[in-house]
């Protein structure tokens, strides 16, 4: 008898890790950590801080609101802003079972995320509606969860995942709302199970369950191997824009280092990054972060693709640029996706993007990072380096606790 999808996944998640995944998981920390720094001050973080009690609890408001978070091309969503704070959300765990728990977390929510289609994405948020299961996993590595306990916990879980791309119509806190849903839906999740709760294993492949509801044809369940774990497929964010439009931003970069980016622009991309980026004049930092032609203006500005270049000030500076961008679709590039994000700006192609695992960024640059996001959000050097240096090479999760803290009050 063939075992049920979700069987197998708690199995896979069951596995001992060893210092290489643990290392890779301190990037990811690193990285979450940029993006709460930056976004410390935003909208998203005064409503963390006023429901929040945690700090990891009000960090899950703002883990994604700067358009910079980590990023699964196949799955097509965002692991860091979830997995993170369900991670850190045991005050008495230690540094190592926190990695763990990340790293398991990844799997998960990646695993089952990859085998959704694109009738899923039309309509559905990913990062929210396979977070909680991610978080599920996270939360059930801090427990100390045996394989079944796993599956019973993804499968409640998934039981109730959904999260609706509306949102993107309206300038609202949805996006955050679902994250802070997913964290505490996950975390929920394992808690029952750890006090008796079980779940339908079949949740998965069911005739009435997740793949139904949510897909026309759904796929596999992603593996790294045996061997190895998703976490080390995830790509980081170096642009603060959407990452539909980061490869537009990469090959601008690239041509004018060359000298070679004049007006008028022409952007050719996948059909996915038109759904969502196709915005000839954004009026606010969002709709900017979500814009081809604001993305690419910048670029051609001469400036670095960072937070404070898509903020009211930088709309308003770069409309004549934004006006001389055209962008439409290359079915080449649509075929490639989403296993290759890639554009073509004025002839010049890019298969993959920075940040990606073909063309990864280096320790260094995710520390350089760290330190543009901390100084968009207010906060000295020092705090950057404090941050490095706990997500990088400390063992006192507590300080990471107290960080949070002092970072979002």
């Amino acid at each position: 008898m063939t075992q049920p999808l979700l069987t197998r996944l708690a199995k896979a998640l069951a596995r001992p890790l060893g210092k290489s995944e643990r290392q890779r998981a301190r990037l990811h920390l690193l990285d979450w950590l940029a993006c709460v720094a930056g976004a410390r001050h935003s909208e998203a973080a005064a409503m963390g801080a006023s429901i929040g009690r945690a700090g990891w609890e009000r960090a899950t408001y703002v883990g994604n609101a700067l358009e910079m978070d980590d990023v699964h091309r196949t799955a097509l969503l965002h692991p860091g802003p979830v997995i993170w704070p369900a991670a850190m959300s045991v005050a008495s765990a230690d540094m190592a079972t926190r990695l763990d728990a990340a790293v398991r977390g990844y799997e998960a929510m990646i695993a089952i995320g990859a085998a959704m289609d694109a009738r899923h994405y039309s309509l559905w948020h990913p990062t929210a509606s396979m977070g909680g299961m991610g978080a599920a996993a996270a939360m059930g590595s801090l427990i100390g969860f045996a394989a079944i306990e796993y599956a019973h916990a993804l499968a409640n879980a998934g039981s109730v995942a959904g999260g609706l791309w509306h949102m993107r119509h309206d300038h609202v806190l949805t996006k955050q709302w679902h994250i802070y849903h997913a964290v505490r839906t996950g975390r929920d999740a394992a808690l029952h199970v750890h006090y008796g709760a079980t779940g339908p294993q079949a949740l998965l492949e069911g005739p009435q369950g997740l793949f139904t509801a949510f897909t026309d044809r759904p796929g596999q369940l992603a593996s790294a191997g045996e061997d190895a774990w998703l976490i080390e497929q995830v790509s980081f964010k170096p642009f603060a824009a959407c990452r539909h439009a980061h490869p537009a931003i990469d090959a601008a970069m690239v041509l004018r280092a060359e000298g070679r980016l004049a007006a008028p622009f022409v952007v050719e991309t996948y059909a996915d990054a038109l759904a969502f980026c196709d915005r000839p004049s954004p009026t606010t930092e969002l709709e900017a972060k979500f814009s081809l032609q604001h993305a690419v203006a910048v670029v051609a500005a001469g400036r670095a693709a960072e937070a404070q270049d898509f903020t009211p000030e930088a709309i308003a500076q770069l409309a004549d640029l934004r006006a001389q961008v055209e962008v439409r679709e290359a079915p080449e590039i649509t075929a490639r996706y989403p296993a290759h994000f890639g554009a073509r700006v004025n002839g010049f192609e890019l298969v993959d993007c920075l940040g990606d695992p073909e063309r990864p960024v280096s320790e260094e640059q995710l520390v350089g990072k760290l330190h543009s996001l901390a100084r968009y959000g207010g906060l000295p050097a020092s705090e950057a380096e404090r941050a490095a240096h706990l997500a990088l090479e400390g063992d006192d999760p507590q300080a990471i606790d107290a960080l949070l803290e002092d970072w979002i009050r």
